[in-house]
């Protein structure tokens, strides 16, 4: 293989690793396929979301209609760890939008902006993952891989007691998750499977306890290269749970929802790439019926 072809190739891997971290739409193509070690990267993404959804998802709004717009800056690595594959990523993101809903019998309009909370994703490669340098990679066989990921939320964004719709959560936040990717000629099959657990907001509206449940999530996507740094992607994710309760209070808002997504993914040369994404919520019961148009720009470079 040449070595552009290597690099191109190399980046778009890397990429459909931390692109999901950005938008956190839940459509991950590709988010277990192998990297060469010593890959350093950095992403600057933005995504137009429109629809039913708010900043905080947790946010006791109903028939909500907001247009939100997310710029994040991302930087990750691919090293070896105990002899495997492995990644870490930090994700920041500004916020800026509206949103109009009802709360009880009331209508209200919200606009807000500023920065959202920080996402720290680590990953690692448990089986057809071995920790391999760019050279040893680009002769390697391509084989399936099963990974596991854990993404974490630091509570860092901009967040208010006094407002009911915020930018940042204030609580913690994390999901662990397991996925199986399958290599077969041009296609890539993938299956992926996790849970969101939240910590408490312990500042809800003053002095207040919101609480959530944790979320459960499965997707699977296929993926079809086209010619060598160009593939293209289509996917869906259910999730349901997430019902939420104040002081002790249960919402009744538990959610199950299916989504899917389309994806585009192609090199520019000199370790440039660019991704193009949708998603869209096709079955909905609470607060998934928006649509997101992303796009985002990374740079790859080896040690």
């Amino acid at each position: 293989m040449h070595r552009p072809d290597f690099i191109r190739r190399a980046a778009l891997l890397v990429l459909t690793c931390l692109v999901p971290v950005l938008a956190a739409q839940e459509i991950e193509p590709r988010a277990y396929s192998s990297s060469p070690v010593g890959t350093n990267f950095a992403v600057v993404g933005y995504g137009a979301t429109r629809g039913d959804v708010v900043f905080d998802s947790s946010a006791p709004f109903t028939d909500v209609e907001a247009e939100v717009d997310t710029l994040s800056v991302a930087f990750g690595r691919v090293f070896a760890l105990g002899g495997r594959q492995a990644s870490l990523t930090l994700a920041a993101p500004y916020q800026q939008g509206e949103a109009s809903g009802n709360v009880g019998d009331d209508r209200r309009t919200v606009e807000r902006s500023g920065m959202g909370d920080l996402r720290l994703r680590f990953g690692t490669l448990l089986v057809g993952g071995e920790a391999l340098a760019p050279r040893e990679f680009a002769a390697r066989q391509r084989r399936p891989t099963v990974g596991a990921s854990v993404v974490v939320v630091v509570p860092t964004g901009q967040y208010e007691p006094s407002r009911l719709v915020n930018i940042g959560s204030n609580r913690w936040a994390a999901k662990p998750e397991v996925g199986f990717t399958w290599p077969r000629g041009p296609w890539h099959f993938d299956l992926h499977a996790g849970a969101w657990v939240f910590g408490d907001n312990d500042r809800f509206l003053g002095d207040g306890r919101r609480s959530q449940k944790p979320v459960l999530n499965v997707h699977a996507g296929v993926s079809y290269t086209l010619r060598p740094g160009t593939w293209a992607a289509v996917g869906g994710t259910w999730y349901a749970g997430g019902e939420t309760s104040v002081d002790g209070v249960a919402d009744d808002n538990r959610q199950s929802n299916f989504r899917v997504g389309a994806t585009v993914s192609s090199a520019l040369g000199g370790g440039h790439s660019i991704k193009l994404t949708y998603s869209d919520g096709a079955v909905v019961r609470v607060g998934g019926d928006f649509r997101t148009l992303g796009i985002a720009w990374q740079y790859t470079f080896f040690d």
